[in-house]
């Protein structure tokens, strides 16, 4: 395929040759027949969200693989990575074997974490082509999940032998204000009082853990990733424990201050932070202290969001609004292209090893994003793709993709689906 006339976001004006699923040659321009004619729309390197919930197994009436991976190509993300906490959880062979076989529905590439609980046979799961340890849920009241300083401090262990990441949900659990219980929680839904989920699951607990976290890992040289970082204090604490951290589109856009329109559809952990600190992370994003971000796109159903503040499941769609919603910063000069282009594509893939993606330069794989940044258009929960057909950014501008490719194929455009393509990015890599 020939792309011309394409605007990378370092300002360039490009054609694009693919070949076999790479780019071939990137060049002011290029011989031959154009198949596609970008007219000057800005051409992105495929978006990599380090940090989703396709929720199969076991879940499949909130996402499954189809669903999830079409709403990350209609958003303009080309590889995801799957957290464990599905029904099997993925920490061992069987489990790690029944999600790839799942995954092969995919429309996009995929990594899978592995999870740790006091039942996970690292070996068996280390013999599987895994991305990474995560989301590893430490000192956090997260049930079957959650794990002690030991067992975590076994887990860096097997990671650093193997080289791989841990990513850490980081909440401390005895820091959780417990009085905030006892308060009336009138209401369900929308109508619920969503601000308690906020009280309770404080600040300071993210801090504690993010420090914990570092400390147990100590000199092991293991990789450590925080994920959703939601205060400065957690970003301060992950940079100088050296240390990365991602932070979602919903802790960069949302506040506390949303709450009364969001109900318990806004509740997630970590929970929404008061206006002042989300103007600080938003910050650090901008400026460059945040490495990346992730959506933690978890979906529930309306109907299990529709419930009181401490019956409803935490998590929120976002996969598909990710992109769009920066495109819509950098069109409103908040941001530049190209740090968007770094946080969505060229630092995930350095942070995490993926040595052919997150670039659009000879050799990468050919995922490739084809936008028209000129004008946006209003976010409509019914119009997006996940299986739970509801955002919290309902309403707010972004700007959409045309095109989306996976390696040189074409798995949406304007509105129409191609085909499911999606492969292992460890196998891709032969890792």
């Amino acid at each position: 395929m020939l792309i011309t006339n394409a605007l990378l976001p370092d300002d360039r004006e490009v054609d694009v040759r693919t070949e076999n699923g790479r780019i071939a040659a990137v060049e002011p321009s290029l011989d031959g027949s154009a198949d596609i004619d970008a007219d000057g729309k800005r051409l992105f390197p495929g978006a990599i969200d380090v940090h989703v919930h396709f929720r199969q197994p076991g879940y499949s009436r909130k996402e499954t693989w189809e669903t999830g991976s079409k709403s990350a190509a209609a958003g303009g993300v080309t590889t995801v990575v799957d957290q464990p906490n599905t029904d099997p959880p993925t920490i061992d062979g069987e489990g790690f074997d029944r999600k790839a076989e799942l995954a092969a529905a995919s429309y996009v590439d995929y990594g899978i974490n592995g999870g740790v609980t006091a039942d996970w046979t690292p070996e068996e799961l280390f013999d599987r082509p895994l991305f990474a340890l995560g989301e590893v849920f430490l000192a956090d009241s997260t049930g079957d999940m959650g794990i002690d300083a030991d067992l975590f401090a076994e887990a860096v262990e097997q990671a650093s032998e193997r080289d791989t990441t841990v990513t850490v949900h980081a909440e401390d659990a005895t820091l959780f204000d417990e009085s905030v219980r006892d308060m009336p929680a009138n209401g369900t839904g929308r109508d619920a009082n969503a601000d308690l989920w906020s009280a309770f699951r404080t600040a300071e607990a993210e801090e504690a853990a993010v420090e914990r976290a570092i400390e147990v890992a100590g000199d092991s040289g293991t990789n450590v990733h925080i994920a959703h970082t939601s205060t400065p204090e957690g970003i301060e604490a992950a940079v100088d424990g050296g240390a990365t951290c991602e932070v979602t589109t919903h802790h960069l856009f949302l506040s506390r201050d949303d709450l009364d329109d969001l109900g318990t559809h806004g509740r997630m952990n970590p929970p929404l932070r008061d206006e002042e600190r989300r103007r600080d992370v938003y910050e650090a994003v901008a400026d460059g202290t945040v490495d990346m971000i992730a959506t933690d796109h978890a979906p529930h159903t309306r109907d299990e969001k529709d419930a009181s503040i401490w019956d409803a499941p935490s998590g929120v769609p976002g996969v598909e609004t990710m992109l769009p919603l920066l495109l819509e910063e950098a069109r409103q000069d908040r941001f530049s292209y190209e740090r968007v282009r770094d946080l969505i594509a060229a630092t995930p893939a350095e942070t995490f090893g993926l040595s052919r993606k997150g670039r659009i330069e000879e050799g990468y794989d050919a995922d490739l994003v084809l936008v028209d940044t000129s004008e946006a258009t209003e976010i409509d929960g019914g119009m997006l793709h996940s299986k739970c057909t509801w955002t919290p950014f309902e309403g707010r501008p972004g700007v959409f993709p045309e095109m989306t490719m996976v390696r040189g194929e074409v798995v949406y455009r304007d509105g129409d689906f191609g085909d499911a393509v999606g492969e292992n990015v460890r196998e891709l890599d032969g890792q």
